[in-house]
């Protein structure tokens, strides 16, 4: 399957999710790509939009690879093979780099409000595509500290492998398709993929902030 852009993606899946309208669900994003699909799911099903912000840690010498992701609070999730196999102090020094890039994210795009509470509600978490699955992974961990009801997890398009990983993880995938022969990176599933700016998010969050 080849999506149009962002948009249709997000348009599908808020079809698929119908019967979380007007509940008392609430809709997580990974920026930043995330949140223009989270905002047509937020708006169409007329649920509240926050971020769930995680980082890609990639691979010392091949940057599109993750090895691994952290979170705003320090929160890791790793590859544990690729963990082994990396110079130490450069991993440190990359968590530490892109834990600082997950805050500032929450300061720019929400004036640093915190976290929706999740608790008792439905956590739907939702993300333009996914690789290897480490920064939607981490994402799950962190909704699920705070004791959501239920996670649900929306990707347009999802390899068979990580499909797995998170069907486990999750109490419930949905997705347009699954994937056996991944096509390598999540542009290759739309015919128009621009990168998303601070500046769209800034746009979208502040209809959420008032």
């Amino acid at each position: 399957m080849i999506l149009k852009d962002r948009k249709e993606a997000g348009e599908k899946l808020a079809e698929k999710l119908k019967d979380f309208k007007n509940t008392r669900a609430i809709v997580y994003a990974l920026p930043r790509g995330g949140v223009v699909l989270g905002d047509i799911i937020a708006e169409k099903l007329g649920l509240p939009l926050d971020l769930v912000i995680t980082r890609k840690i990639g691979h010392q010498f091949d940057p599109e690879y993750a090895i691994g992701a952290v979170a705003e609070d320090g929160h890791k999730f790793c590859n544990e093979k690729e963990e082994r196999e990396a110079d130490p102090k450069w991993l440190a020094e990359e968590f530490k780099k892109e834990q600082k890039e997950a805050r500032r994210r929450r300061t720019v795009y929400l004036n640093n409000r915190p976290l929706l509470p999740p608790k008792g509600k439905i956590a739907i978490i939702v993300d333009d595509g996914i690789a290897t699955g480490l920064t939607m992974r981490l994402a799950i961990q962190e909704i699920k500290h705070e004791q959501p009801e239920r996670i649900i997890v929306a990707i347009p398009i999802v390899p068979l492998l990580s499909a797995t990983d998170i069907k486990k993880e999750a109490d419930e995938l949905i997705t347009l398709e699954i994937d056996k022969n991944y096509l390598g990176a999540v542009g290759a599933y739309y015919t128009h993929f621009p990168q998303v700016e601070d500046e769209e998010v800034i746009k979208i969050m502040s209809k959420y902030l008032k």
